[in-house]
């Protein structure tokens, strides 16, 4: 017999036939036992790892349940002669599980890794440690417990997992692998960036390979690394070793021979049993592979009226990285200037230029670092979009922001990539964005110097002037024709000198010129003098002093209702805007709205950055700030700020109501007058919708928070959940929820608080914090009885049995099932019972209790049926229906249940819980004898979740491998 724990949990018979455990908590029991091999472990522990702090009361009598199928389990596994070589005992107040020394490979690998100590060649330690390195399939017990509680089972062993993989880089050290270990070091540094002995292996591998530049840049990387991480220096045995590196202390040059410890003596940490607790913190996601790659393409559209420039695009140009660089950090190169100078167009014109020198992707972000509300881009907002266009599954996205940040450089690492970080405040803001391996390009603007950039990470300042006459003037040609501008060539040095020579204050006179062919240039110029003279300097320069005159003078000309818009836009806290929210604001229909925009856009005070959505200059903002507070009221402010607020909040309570017809929804006032809510009319129009308006909706939520329009904080907060959960952006629900939650605490709104830590709580269950969503749920729980919320006090108890789900403790997800089936039967919510019923019947036939568990699954089937309100839930209680009729042996109607629940999935597009259904029915086939049938279902199944790139096509992928054949 086999038992594997260094991976998924799994039980093998002498032939190597899979012994199926198909209960988490069975695996997770197994697995209890088997970590101290041949101890008895208490039933009072037991039940704490299964059930937590709070078991039910019948956990005591499910363990004997549990022991029951274990034990039966092993006893297949080890065959004829079960009771000599496997004992599951009931010792006094516990268990003890015998099985034999080999069969389980935890024990192997202890044992080998403990004899590896022992042999003193080094080649031979290195294929020890190698091989039991090998038995290693993933994160141990990976498919049987997670977040919390795996750390604390596991910690130790994923530890020494670490440590052997150190020791045997120590041992092909000292038998002179030293070139061939530098690509593992250097992907292993990324890994785990804080481990300082695996930082020192790759100095001494890069000096003896003959690269002791490298090394020691390889030293200055680790300490910026560790200063910036931890505020530490490196400890004293790599200062050590940097310094016998700088003076060749002769005994580094060559491998020694001899023993164990033979590479100790020059690798920091070398030998010992443990790492450190910071290398385990900067430990980052296992990296997807997707077979499909999608390459990001993400930059933006350049600007037509781009004149010149061409020294700093030939710099730009020279700086490219190639493949025969011998380069080993990534090119920085920042583009610094004015506001309004045309540093975006630059970065852009030659992005475009320069895109196919970069295969694998441009990634692009504006980075906003100068927008005076909402406050910028933050690094994990970046990284989170970034991975996301990398094609890493929300799920496999780490929480915390270092661990963000070295998944994206590992996954860099092999690329040429170009980044182009738009509009960026500070170097604080985009270090955590810079790749950590040559081949890939940033390019970075900013108004500010980026200083330390150029001292720390070697990056290489340009910094771009105003445009020369010449080029001003060409800009003017390619606008209005050549002819129109050399028959006033003074009036057009007057233009160019009044718009500072300017490219943004250029194109704003050149598009109301050209606008109005029959206006002499001459004149525009003299309007351009009388405005000028008009205004105080802007902040002082004297270059502003003439935008803001070029401003006034294209804002003068606009139409009352247009400048009144303008100047609203300017309220709005998102990046870009549509015509339904600009028309909110305004508190004029969309009919009206849309001509005003092209009337903005037209003199280039507004931008269509994609169509339908519109944007500003971030000077062009600040202008319209300041007459919006000259000229509207602070309550007509509070006035549109609440149309804006009504809009995003309705629209989004629509799309939502269409995605999850017949779902309990929270309660709305009524929108203002003036307010237009967006007319989606389909699901898939409701998905675009959330799409296009997700950052400007995360803006809103804050900025309502903010100023005091709390309850559509919390609302529209708690009303995203269903897009956050139905695309897995676990990581941005989490953020948003929390930063409301804050909010309501703030001002004391129970409501609020019970449902954002509600919402909280499905976000953070999600992300692997099963305890914690616990709490928050018991919190909201707590909250709706005391409003008397009966509706949403049965919707938490449904969040609850999910948490109880992932937890393992079907009886508890059973009790709350109930709870929420009594109370949706007292308030008459008939989608709600349905699935209450789904949910009791689920967790029966995961104990067994089939016919229970059809009694209430068809009672569920039967109410959706009447209510024909939710395609997508009826498809569940069909699922669970197959699932319950396989399971009793009823092949032909499982199959068809299946068939009905997959009917409907696809039907509202409903890709990943189709993948579900198919997964189960070629489970269905596979115990049916049609192995072939189950491919190709299974083959169905991992296609979408390929597509998805959804982690459940690991598991997939494994039932496909197993199968014979």
């Amino acid at each position: 017999m086999e038992i594997r724990l260094l991976g998924a949990v799994e039980l093998y018979t002498d032939g190597g036939q899979l012994v199926p455990l198909r209960r988490r908590q069975e695996r997770l029991t197994l697995a209890v036992l088997l970590l101290d091999p041949d101890r008895v472990v208490s039933a009072e522990r037991l039940v704490s790892v299964l059930w937590g702090q709070t078991p039910p009361a019948t956990a005591r009598a499910t363990l004997q349940a549990l022991m029951s199928r274990v034990r039966k389990a092993v006893h297949v596994a080890a065959g004829a002669d079960a009771d000599g070589r496997a004992r599951l005992l009931a010792l006094g107040e516990g268990y003890r599980l015998s099985v034999p020394a080999d069969s389980v490979d935890l024990h192997r690998f202890q044992r080998m890794v403990e004899g590896a100590r022992a042999i003193t060649d080094p080649r031979r330690r290195s294929a020890q440690l190698a091989a039991a390195l090998d038995l290693w399939r993933g994160p141990a017990l990976a498919d049987a417990t997670t977040g919390t509680l795996r750390e604390r089972l596991c910690g130790g062993i994923e530890e020494s997992r670490l440590t052997a993989l150190l020791d045997r880089i120590d041992a092909d050290l000292s038998a002179g692998r030293h070139a061939e270990l530098v690509s593992q070091l250097s992907e292993l540094v990324v890994d785990h960036p804080l481990q300082e002995r695996l930082h020192g292996q790759l100095m001494l591998a890069l000096y003896r390979s003959g690269r002791r530049a490298d090394a020691l840049a390889a030293y200055r990387h680790a300490r910026r690394l560790l200063v910036a991480e931890l505020g530490l220096e490196p400890g004293p045995s790599l200062r050590e070793l940097e310094a016998a590196i700088i003076g060749d202390d002769p005994g580094l040059g060559s491998a020694v021979a001899g023993g164990a410890g033979a590479a100790a003596s020059t690798i920091p940490g070398a030998g010992r049993g443990t790492t450190s607790g910071a290398g385990a913190a900067g430990a980052v996601t296992e990296l997807p592979a997707p077979p499909v790659a999608v390459v990001p393409a993400q930059l933006p559209a350049g600007v037509a009226a781009f004149v010149g420039r061409t020294a700093y695009l030939s710099r730009l140009d020279a700086l490219r990285p190639d493949e025969s660089d011998e380069r080993h950090d990534p090119t920085i190169v920042t583009i610094t200037g004015t506001a309004g100078v045309g540093k975006t167009s630059l970065a852009l014109r030659w992005a475009h230029q320069a895109r196919r020198a970069f295969p694998d992707g441009q990634l692009y972000m504006d980075l906003r670092g100068f927008d005076a509300e909402p406050a910028s881009v933050g690094p994990s907002e970046v990284l989170h979009a970034f991975l996301h266009a990398l094609q890493v599954p929300a799920q496999r996205i780490p929480a915390m922001p270092a661990a963000q940040s070295s998944l994206y450089r590992s996954l860099l690492a092999e690329r040429r990539m170009l980044i182009v970080l738009d509009n960026a405040r500070d170097a604080d803001q985009v270090r955590p964005l810079l790749p950590g391996t040559a081949g890939s390009m940033v390019v970075i603007t900013s108004r500010n110097r980026l200083s330390s950039l150029l001292v720390i990470e070697g990056a290489h300042p340009m910094h771009v002037d105003l445009l020369t006459a010449g080029e001003a003037r060409k800009l003017l040609v390619d606008r209005l024709g050549a002819s129109r501008v050399a028959a006033e060539p003074d009036a057009v040095a007057e233009i160019v000198s009044h718009c500072s020579r300017l490219p943004l204050a250029l194109a704003v006179v050149a598009a109301r010129a050209a606008a109005n062919p029959e206006f002499p240039l001459a004149a525009i110029a003299s309007e351009l003098r009388a405005a000028r003279g008009g205004l105080d300097a802007f902040d002082g320069d004297e270059t502003f002093t003439g935008v803001r005159a070029v401003f006034s003078w294209s804002y003068r000309a606009l139409d009352p209702p247009a400048a009144r818009l303008f100047r609203l836009l300017s309220l709005h806290p998102g990046p870009d805007i549509a015509a339904p929210a600009a028309a909110s604001l305004a508190g004029v229909p969309v009919r009206a709205v849309r001509p005003l925009l092209a009337a903005l856009t037209g003199a280039h005070l507004l931008f269509e950055q994609s169509p339908g959505r519109y944007g500003f200059h971030d000077l062009l903002r600040a202008y319209a700030a300041e007459l919006a507070y000259a000229h509207e009221a602070t309550a007509e402010h509070t006035q549109a700020q609440g149309r804006l607020f009504d809009h995003y909040l309705h629209t989004a309570d629509l799309a939502n109501r269409l995605l999850y017809p017949g779902r309990q929804l929270m309660s709305l006032s009524p929108p203002r007058p003036g307010v237009a809510v967006a007319d989606l009319a389909a699901p898939p129009q409701a998905v675009a919708w959330f799409a296009s308006e997700q950052r400007v909706l995360l803006g809103v939520i804050n900025h309502a928070a903010e100023h005091g329009f709390d309850r559509h904080a919390w609302q529209l907060a708690g009303i995203l959940t269903t897009f956050f959960h139905r695309f897995g952006l676990w990581h941005t629900m989490a953020a948003t929820q929390q930063t409301v939650v804050t909010a309501a605490s703030r001002i004391t709104d129970p409501a609020g608080r019970a449902h954002l830590h509600r919402s909280l709580a499905v976000a953070i269950a999600a992300l692997g914090r099963d305890d914690d969503a616990q709490a928050h749920l018991e919190y909201a729980l707590d909250r709706f009885r005391e409003l008397g919320d009966s509706n949403y006090q049965a919707d938490t108890h449904m969040g609850l049995v999910w948490v109880y789900g992932r937890l393992g403790q079907p009886e508890l997800g059973l009790h709350h099932a109930e709870q929420a089936l009594a109370l949706w039967r007292t308030t008459g919510h008939r989608t709600g019972q349905a699935n209450a019923l789904n949910n009791i019947g689920w967790w029966h036939a995961q104990l067994g209790r089939y016919e229970e568990a059809l009694a209430y699954c068809g009672q569920a089937l039967d109410l959706h049926h009447e209510s024909g309100e939710n395609t997508h839930d009826e498809a569940v209680a069909l699922d669970s229906l197959g699932f319950i009729h396989h399971h009793l042996g009823q092949h032909d109607r499982a199959v068809a249940l299946y068939g009905q629940a997959l009917a409907r999935y696809r039907a509202v597009s409903s890709r990943y819980y189709e993948t579900r259904t198919l997964t189960r029915l070629g489970e269905l086939h596979l115990t049916a004898g049609d192995p072939a049938l189950a491919r190709r279902t299974w083959e169905q199944a991992l296609a979408i979740l390929d597509e998805l790139t959804h982690p459940d096509a690991d598991a997939v992928r494994d039932r496909l491998a197993a199968l014979p054949g």
